[in-house]
């Protein structure tokens, strides 16, 4: 983190695309689109690479997307399988819980993904999860992307039980120059319950052992880690007016991570910002916000910062 790539190149976000089902109602999600979801808010274009279904959710989307701006050229119909949908159930703080059906859409992500991002002039990074890889057809897809690619790879690892391999995402971690995770799935891939004052030290295990030059690790209400080779920067997120719930929060704070990572904003600073706009997610319903003033209001105090 400490080498900003300070690029205003197009990022390629690689995975699924969802509609979270809520008791309710319906909300457009996936941890990769919201990321490329917030990303577009913030100027930066990016280049999203999914799979829907040939249906009205499917159709609602690239709607969706066109009304925000987004180039949808990455974004391939599929004739057989639906678009991706998960059921939310939330608790009395607001927590999620998540039942991820089998075989959607996004888990044929096909190898012709690959074409759009020829068009894509020297991408700075490639952001990718790890739910889309939970199938052998997307994964193989996302493995020669980010071989063809060549380019430094943000992993965000979401464990979502039973649809992830640990092998499959070790080798994600290994591939990757910065990866992010939740206190949860620290002690999952370190494989031995973690206390609080342990999650640093053991974030910084991880670090060293697959390479990485940034491990973020997010903490709920307590707040975030950036563990680097140069040091550590801690950061609490600021008091909340209301609270909605947590969905996508964490894809709020990549975003505005990766958008620190091309803007070579200093590590505390760009901590302190990821946490900032992560909490006026958790003011509203559901993970994306179709509201530019809400992305122009960020940009303003931070242009003025």
């Amino acid at each position: 983190m400490a080498q900003g790539l300070i690029s205003d190149g197009r990022p390629v976000i690689f995975g699924e695309v969802l509609y979270d089902s809520f008791p309710d109602g319906d909300v457009l999600g996936g941890a990769p689109f919201n990321v490329a979801w917030h990303l577009q808010g913030f100027g930066m274009q990016p280049l999203f690479i999914s799979r829907i279904g040939r249906d009205a959710r499917g159709e609602h989307i690239l709607h969706t997307m066109e009304r925000w701006g987004m180039d949808r050229a990455g974004v391939q119909v599929d004739d057989r399988h639906p678009t991706g949908t998960v059921q939310v159930t939330l608790n009395e703080q607001g927590q999620p819980t998540f039942d991820i059906l089998p075989d959607q859409a996004y888990d044929f992500i096909a190898a012709d993904a690959e074409a759009p991002v020829l068009d894509v002039s020297a991408p700075p990074l490639l952001y990718r999860g790890t739910l889309a890889a939970r199938h052998g057809r997307s994964r193989d897809t996302l493995q020669a992307l980010t071989e063809r690619l060549g380019v430094p790879v943000f992993v965000d690892v979401n464990l979502r039980p039973p649809w992830w391999q640990r092998e499959a995402v070790e080798r994600g971690l290994e591939q990757a120059r910065w990866a992010k995770l939740n206190d949860e799935e620290l002690a999952i891939v370190a494989d031995r319950p973690l206390t609080p004052d342990e999650l640093p030290d053991a974030g910084e295990q991880l670090r060293e052992r697959c390479g990485l030059d940034l491990l973020v690790l997010t903490t709920g209400a307590s707040g975030a880690w950036f563990v680097r080779a140069g040091g550590r920067q801690h950061g609490t997120p600021p008091p909340l007016e209301r609270m909605a719930d947590t969905v996508g929060a964490g894809d709020a704070f990549s975003a505005v991570t990766i958008l620190g990572l091309l803007r070579g904003w200093p590590p505390q600073q760009t901590l302190d910002r990821s946490l900032a706009f992560a909490a006026a997610i958790c003011g509203q319903r559901g993970a994306t916000a179709a509201n530019r003033a809400l992305y122009d209001r960020f940009l303003a105090q931070w242009n003025e910062g």
